[in-house]
């Protein structure tokens, strides 16, 4: 048996309170919404549940706190195999939580209350070394303090695994990390930020994802949506379309795309194929409502893309 197997998520834990409304209201107004849902989500918490789904064994490093939303998320992840050794409830801190309002075209707008996520520091990344070591892939994102990606990458970078940041939200990345990363994921708001350039169109993302690779990535995955995905890397670019499907709720494909792309890499796919892979996996999860409960299982990625 390998040594280093599986996907190590390092990241956040929410719970999102969703309003589905007809149309986003303007400053100062009033709306009515047309439901209101609760769900487990966090770009970490959704990385590692997506991951889950898709038949990976996958260990969470995280944060929750010692209320009812941090005992329910720590249960929907043990329900789905996740192995929580390395994640910390903290009685004296709020779980993390995100209030998301969903448009009638399936759009969103995010506001995140950090909470517990804010713990996830460099001596808890540093407490779950084994984790990293062993691994085969490590996801990462922006929403805990960067120190703790830095020392999750850097541990799982010197061991082999594949490292793959999510740069969301976005914020400067700091060049210790990009050198310790193997894929930076940016959509392309995020890309857009990070570069101060146009990336409107995938033509135009393109020397974006160049000066990006200019700072230190050594390989990026311009994440387009139903465009699909631009990868660049020094040597050449390739655009991978996407599937146009009916869009219910876009929140967490990027998260499905992420946790889709590491289990390709698992499961032997080259990089091109498991992009491909991605794609197809997040175009199923924007059909359904909630961050994870639209995520869609091994086989119906599989049955999607074929």
């Amino acid at each position: 048996m390998n040594v280093r197997s599986g996907i190590c998520v390092l990241g956040s834990l929410n719970m999102d309170l969703v309003c589905q409304l007809d149309s986003f209201h303007k400053p100062g107004e009033t709306v009515t919404a047309r439901a209101f849902h609760t769900y487990t989500g966090g770009k970490g918490g959704n990385q590692a549940v997506a991951a889950a789904k898709l038949g990976q064994k996958v260990t969470m490093v995280g944060c929750v706190g010692g209320d009812a939303y941090g005992a329910e998320y720590k249960k929907v992840l043990e329900d789905l195999g996740v192995n929580t050794q390395y994640l910390s409830v903290l009685p004296e801190e709020p779980t993390g939580v995100a209030l998301i309002e969903v448009d009638k075209e399936g759009e969103n707008r995010i506001v995140v209350v950090p909470g517990a996520n804010a713990r996830v520091d460099e001596a808890r990344a540093l407490e779950a070394h084994l984790a990293f070591m062993h691994c085969g892939a490590l996801l990462l994102q922006m929403e805990t303090p960067v120190e703790s990606a830095i020392a999750a990458a850097e541990i799982a970078h010197f061991a082999g695994a594949t490292v793959i940041l999510d740069p969301a939200p976005a914020q400067p990345i700091p060049e210790r990390l990009l050198a310790a990363c193997d894929y930076v994921t940016p959509n392309e708001t995020e890309l857009a930020v990070l570069t101060g350039m146009d990336t409107s169109t995938a033509e135009a993302a393109l020397p974006a994802c160049r000066k990006l690779i200019e700072m230190g990535a050594k390989a990026v995955i311009n994440k387009r949506g139903e465009e699909g995905a631009l990868l660049v890397t020094p040597t050449g670019q390739n655009l991978f379309f996407g599937r146009r499907v009916l869009a219910v709720d876009t929140t967490a494909a990027g998260d499905t795309f992420n946790a889709a792309f590491a289990t390709g890499l698992m499961m032997g796919m080259d990089e091109h194929d498991a992009i491909c892979f991605a794609n197809g996996a997040a175009a199923v999860s924007v059909t359904g409502e909630g961050a994870q409960s639209a995520m869609p299982t091994l086989g119906e990625a599989i049955a999607f893309v074929e």
